[in-house]
């Protein structure tokens, strides 16, 4: 059941983001868009009743509840950024507004790497909350291992990503030098 809740949650935040877009851009109602993407937080409160709900009628800790936890974390941590990004996207293709890119080289792209690198900090720490709290809820240590597990799993993941978005700031991409252009080029005999 959890599972398939996630799923729906999945699917439900892609369903309300594309209608809200849709209100937006397409019928011209951005208080009616506005209104469809503040719904998608519901889907994660949902999720969080009924893992909760789930628990406290005696289901084992499994990995569905870790999942879950790290679901919300990821939504928490990087939902706005997605929500924006497609937003931008939109707005390039129905309004004719610039085209969203991160910057691509030097000190620009390692602090875009480490906000999004922040993001997923944010990720793990809601997902270890949840998941400490579901620990405590349950009150058996021998039962909650699973939910333990999924922390490191978040903390992993956190920090496989932290290492990846130094090396932006390490190793700073260049941009590439300008091209000449012919009219500059001095005239050669052939």
């Amino acid at each position: 059941m959890i599972v398939t809740l996630i799923v729906i949650c999945e699917v439900g935040f892609w369903v309300l983001l594309a209608a809200g877009l849709a209100a937006r851009y397409l019928l011209r109602k951005p208080g009616l868009g506005l209104a469809l993407l503040l719904c998608e937080p519901l889907l994660e409160v949902l999720l969080l009743v009924v893992t909760a709900v789930d628990l406290k009628n005696g289901a084992d800790p499994s990995w569905k509840h870790g999942l879950a936890a790290v679901y919300i974390g990821y939504t928490v941590g990087h939902g706005h950024r997605t929500v924006k990004w497609l937003d931008g996207h939109a707005a390039h293709r129905f309004d004719g507004a610039p085209l969203p890119r991160p910057p691509r080289y030097g000190r620009a792209r390692a602090l875009h790497e480490a906000k999004v690198w922040l993001g997923t900090l944010v990720a793990a720490a809601v997902a270890s909350a949840l998941l400490l709290l579901a620990m405590w809820y349950v009150d058996d240590p021998g039962r909650t291992s699973s939910l333990e597990g999924w922390m490191h799993i978040a903390w992993r993941a956190a920090t496989i990503h932290g290492v990846v978005a130094l090396t932006y700031a390490l190793f700073p991409k260049r941009a590439p030098a300008p091209q000449e252009r012919d009219e500059d080029r001095p005239l050669t005999k052939v």
